[in-house]
């Protein structure tokens, strides 16, 4: 099998063979292929596609090219949740204790994250103690016991999606359906889970800016799942501004336990329950979505979601009081409003530059070294569709500088006032066979 012919064979659009996608992947993760015959593999898939099985087959062959974590030894059925990015996006930690209140198990792994914000990791260290780092046989232990727990990413998990995603971002192949699909649905494969639940964003804050281009990669997406046996569904939601009101690690802790309370933001509750439902319904513990709804509705009225927070806490070491006393999570020294300055209704809130200026106040990583300050962020006071009037607050910095005349500049020029707008569609739609 030579490699020239392979990409000869993809550059006129034929169909590549389960052992010839093993070959190329194989070979490339142990160095085998250079990586000029793989950009123009890759390439050649921008151009000509994949079908569905190759699709299947390529992210199984970067599967395997490293470890999997096999996590057979916790009982039920295991399901994931993944989003593409965003900003504002703290439905993790709303919808990990939430599912588990109803007897799911949610083995969940993280990472930290590289831009607006931290990752769900980040986010869960602003609560004092709080520790990921924690035994394989622990990490089964706890969610056996309690049906939730959290782990760093560790171990060697698909080495080839690591190489073929960087040499996709200097090639200009980073934006290929079959190459984002296979790369996402690889690792949540890897990782072990049963089921997967995902969240696909289309808009200004999202890799995907079009809704069709979010509709694509969705059914790409499940398409994988279900034809490698993973039960898969999604849901395609809005990111062309913020989700909820909180950007910034401590901030969007606190917006969590809001929610679980059932007072949290109306677009972060909607989203919740959409992507809980699918999670709830392919665990087997409702009979449809409408049916997982009012289960989740349920254990919020009677609080059972928000003690399994306190327990999820102090199960790892954290200090379980600040649900209660969200006041206890770290604190900035500043606030400082930003007013409008004219009267109007916002029209847009761009979510990806709203998120660069948290990250200019620490909320974020600019670089993987960059440290993050855990109480920083913004606080929007409005969203799109809401009326204003000179003087009104439209965001609360929180910061531990005074000089934020940057993040006040990146604020007044990514918030747009009007004189009409109207709130935008948050669900675009479910993708569930």
């Amino acid at each position: 099998m030579r490699m020239v012919d392979l990409i000869e064979k993809k550059r006129d659009g034929k169909e590549l063979t389960t052992e010839e996608i093993n070959f190329i992947i194989q070979g490339y993760t142990q160095g085998e292929i250079p990586d000029y015959q793989v950009s123009a593999l890759a390439m050649s898939i921008f151009f000509k596609d994949m079908t569905e099985r190759e699709r299947a087959d390529l992210t199984m062959a970067m599967v395997h090219s490293g470890d999997t974590i096999d996590l057979s030894a916790i009982e039920g059925v295991k399901v994931d949740k993944h989003s593409t990015g965003g900003v504002g996006d703290t439905t993790t930690l709303v919808l990990a204790p939430l599912v588990a209140a109803l007897d799911i198990p949610v083995a969940k792994m993280s990472g930290r994250g590289l831009g607006h914000t931290g990752g769900t990791i980040d986010k869960l260290e602003a609560i004092a103690g709080f520790h990921v780092e924690i035994s394989k046989d622990e990490f089964v232990d706890l969610v056996n016991r309690s049906k939730i727990a959290v782990i760093g990413q560790s171990g060697n998990l698909t080495p080839a999606d690591k190489k073929l995603y960087a040499l996709r971002d200097v090639t200009a192949t980073v934006n290929s359906i079959p190459l984002i699909a296979s790369s996402i649905m690889s690792k949540k494969i890897a990782a072990g889970s049963d089921a997967i639940v995902l969240d696909v964003k289309t808009g200004a804050g999202a890799f995907m800016k079009t809704v069709d281009d979010a509709k694509q990669l969705a059914h790409a997406m499940v398409s994988i799942g279900n034809n490698v046996g993973r039960k898969t569904m999604a849901v395609i939601s809005d990111m062309s501004q913020p989700l909820g009101l909180a950007i910034g690690n401590s901030l969007e802790v606190k917006e969590a336990i809001d929610t679980l309370r059932g007072q949290g933001p109306k677009d972060l509750e909607e989203l919740c329950m959409a992507l809980g439902s699918q999670m709830v319904f392919l665990a087997g513990k409702a009979d449809s979505l409408e049916d997982a709804e009012e289960k989740l509705q349920e254990v919020i009225r009677n609080g059972k979601a928000l003690e399994k927070f306190k327990e999820f806490i102090a199960n790892q070491g954290g200090d379980a009081s600040v649900v209660d006393h969200p006041e206890r999570l770290p604190q900035a020294q500043y606030l400082i409003e930003v007013p409008a300055k004219q009267d109007g209704v916002v029209a847009e809130i761009v979510a990806d530059e709203i998120g660069t200026a948290a990250m200019l106040l620490g909320a974020g990583r600019a670089t993987k070294e960059s440290e993050i300050d855990l109480a920083v962020g913004l606080m929007l006071n409005k969203k799109v569709g809401d009326a204003v009037k000179v003087g009104d607050s439209l965001v609360t910095i929180h910061a531990n500088r005074e000089d934020v005349a940057q993040v006040l500049e990146k604020i007044y020029a990514n918030i747009h006032i009007a004189d009409h707008a109207e709130a935008p569609v948050l669900i675009y739609g479910t993708v569930t066979e």
